[in-house]
């Protein structure tokens, strides 16, 4: 795995940051986080493969609700199914050790764990249905269980068929086994933004109404950073961005001149003035 580092530097031409203008702990988590999800993705993605292989009456009994985990030995299984009145009916169950090695297996999942995350997904995706259908785009899910048992769901836009990467919205839940919404963190702009990844490229992300990067911007700089020639997450008084280090990545924040920034908006506000006079 490549190697995280969060530090503090000059960028760009920027003030050096203080300590307290971002919160490290804070960014450390998402990041942490968004690598988490990057392996899912990984995992869901091999899997993928080897499901297309199948023939479509046998990937007919297959709904949205399908997921992945890691078990205790840390590998990735996924499994795909359908949870429909209160059940969740299993139909395929692959061990994922690798891209090269995606193994089939008869093996049936605990079926309290299955309608667990059956019925946490359905929640979720209930509970988005008014941005998803509206949206016209492709959206990807993730869920994992926590220390309290209840289940994270993390829905983010996926890589369109297009070629568009896509930010702006993320809803994120944590669901109770009884099926209540204990915390939403969700966040939406009003609208989807993207760029194509190709050519690669400089690309800046829109968030300068937000204090803190949000996890949806913190991942999307993290699963698309080897599309883009660079990727900075734009908030209201910083500016992150991973930086590739010979392989190793690390993540770099820095202060904005709000000062600077200021003067600057007034200079093209009056710029401008003067072009339409």
């Amino acid at each position: 795995m490549k190697k995280i580092v969060t530090f503090l530097m000059i960028l760009l031409g920027l003030h050096q940051m203080h300590a307290q203008k971002i919160d490290i702990k804070d960014f450390n988590e998402k990041a942490e986080i968004a690598d988490w999800l990057l392996r899912y993705d990984l995992a869901a993605w091999y899997s993928t493969d080897a499901l297309v292989a199948k023939g479509e009456e046998e990937m007919s009994g297959i709904g949205r609700e399908w997921f992945c985990f890691q078990d205790t030995t840390n590998i990735w299984h996924a499994v795909y199914g359908k949870y429909e009145h209160g059940q969740y009916d299993q139909v395929f169950h692959f061990k994922v050790k690798s891209k090269e090695e995606v193994i089939e297996t008869d093996e049936q999942i605990d079926t309290t764990f299955l309608n667990k995350y059956g019925k946490a997904l359905s929640r979720a995706f209930k509970e988005m249905k008014p941005i998803s259908d509206a949206a016209g785009i492709r959206f990807n899910h993730y869920i994992r269980e926590n220390k309290d048992g209840n289940l994270e769901v993390f829905i983010f836009p996926g890589f369109q068929p297009n070629g568009t990467a896509v930010y702006g919205g993320e809803f994120i839940y944590e669901i109770s086994p009884d099926d209540e919404i204990i915390k939403d963190n969700s966040y939406y702009q009003g609208q989807f933004l993207g760029f194509k990844t190709d050519p690669p490229r400089e690309i800046w992300l829109n968030y300068r109404e937000k204090e803190k990067p949000t996890l949806g911007g913190v991942f999307f700089a993290w699963y698309y950073k080897d599309y883009f020639t660079k990727i900075y997450i734009d908030n209201k008084e910083s500016v992150s961005t991973p930086f590739n280090d010979n392989g190793n990545y690390t993540w770099i924040h820095v202060e904005k001149d709000l000062k600077a920034e200021a003067k600057k908006r007034k200079q093209d506000a009056r710029e401008e003035k003067r072009k339409k006079i």
